[in-house]
């Protein structure tokens, strides 16, 4: 567990590294990519020994038998997160992209409106317009640095048309863990308007200390109308294996979600499921505490250093690894704080317009890499914005 060794990824088709220069002009040998949600360190042990049994027995053929790779993650929920899952409920996706494509192909039809709360996960609009219906772009309250839910605002913004809410819990990209009281929120609202809740726990793993993650499945009166996402994939660093879970409570739901995935002929990769199994374990567990460790000390180091540039904000992070950057403190234009970081600072961010509504202000940082790379992306950005000072 040495995150901070250096691990040197240029050259291995890492989106993060070998398309910085392509999409942003940044050149990986002098660059720093912090916008790609994968982290630069090592999968743990039990991970690696696990693809290495496979390598080792060198037969590559169709999985079967999965009860022990269901009860992994029914032991995971239930010892990390007081879920008990029923291994009947669990569908698994090609990734999480992929699970909540499907979802907006089961439950709603083209032209129906899917709520978000923006700013939020890009990928979520993206699916949802290439199936051809509508996102409902609900505005998350920027309330003295954290985001936070305006139910009377997002009511008045209803007018029938919307048959489904996708909630991003933790949130990304403003860190927030919401609370019980805001979950509960979310589940009353999503009865008054008759909506499919598909909530994206796909973060849950990556709280903070002094935060608790509550799943939305523990929330009461929402069970008829609730998806669950949850995956091994940002919690171990293994996005790669394109492995993530639906966990469909109610029968009826999950039948035809079950019917719609035979109908498009979908089956996992046996490494994701191997992996996913051997990661959800008292290992994994251990390495992920680690991880939370180490990542928060980074938390640190980049808050301190980023807020005492003038103009600057970074919103406080309770889970993920993903930095949410207010600019708008500097009077710049986002093209000129975007040039700053990106050709003067040459850091490799997600730009927040892409995130929606609110986000046009901010850029995504990923700190999920080794300390000296951060320790030297605050020096950067405060050499970019040095005639602040």
């Amino acid at each position: 567990m040495n995150f901070d060794q250096r691990i040197d990824r240029i050259g291995t088709h890492s989106v993060k590294w070998d398309m910085m220069e392509q999409i942003y002009g940044v050149p990986a040998d002098e660059g720093i990519p912090m916008w790609v949600a994968d982290m630069d360190f090592a999968a743990p042990d039990c991970i690696q020994n696990a693809v290495q049994k496979m390598r080792d027995h060198g037969v590559y053929g169709y999985y079967g038998d999965d009860a022990a790779y269901r009860a992994a993650i029914c032991w995971w929920m239930d010892t990390r997160h007081g879920w008990t899952v029923d291994p009947a409920a669990i569908f698994t996706t090609h990734g999480l992209v992929n699970g909540t494509a499907m979802c907006v192909d089961t439950f709603t039809q083209p032209g129906d409106g899917v709520v978000l709360t923006t700013p939020v996960y890009h990928a979520f609009a993206k699916v949802i317009k290439a199936n051809n219906r509508r996102v409902i772009e609900c505005d998350l309250t920027n309330t003295d640095g954290l985001y936070e839910m305006d139910f009377d605002a997002w009511d008045a913004q209803m007018d029938g048309s919307a048959r489904m809410f996708i909630l991003c819990s933790p949130h990304n990209p403003g860190g927030r863990v919401w609370t019980r009281a805001e979950l509960e929120g979310v589940a009353d609202f999503c009865r008054r308007h008759d909506l499919i809740l598909v909530s994206d726990e796909i973060h849950h793993d990556l709280v903070y200390p002094g935060q608790s993650h509550t799943p939305m499945a523990l929330i009461d009166g929402v069970a008829d109308r609730l998806v669950m996402m949850t995956a091994t994939t940002k919690t171990f660093n293994i996005a790669g294996s394109h492995a993530g879970n639906v966990i469909i409570p109610d029968p009826v739901l999950r039948q035809k979600f079950a019917d719609r995935m035979m109908g498009l002929g979908l089956s996992p990769n046996s490494f994701g499921l191997f992996m996913a199994e051997a990661a959800y374990s008292p290992e994994g567990a251990a390495w992920v505490d680690a991880l939370m460790d180490y990542l928060d000390g980074n938390r640190k180091l980049w808050d301190a250093g980023v807020n005492a540039i003038p103009g600057l904000t970074s919103m406080p992070l309770e889970a993920t690894y993903l930095a949410w950057v207010d600019f708008s403190g500097t009077g710049m234009s986002r093209e000129e704080f975007t040039a700053r970081v990106e050709k003067q600072a040459r850091i490799a961010v997600n730009h927040g317009t892409t995130f929606g509504s609110g986000g046009k202000n901010f850029l995504r940082f990923n700190l999920a890499t080794p300390r000296a790379l951060v320790v030297e992306a605050v020096e950067r950005l405060q050499a970019a914005f040095s005639d602040l000072q």
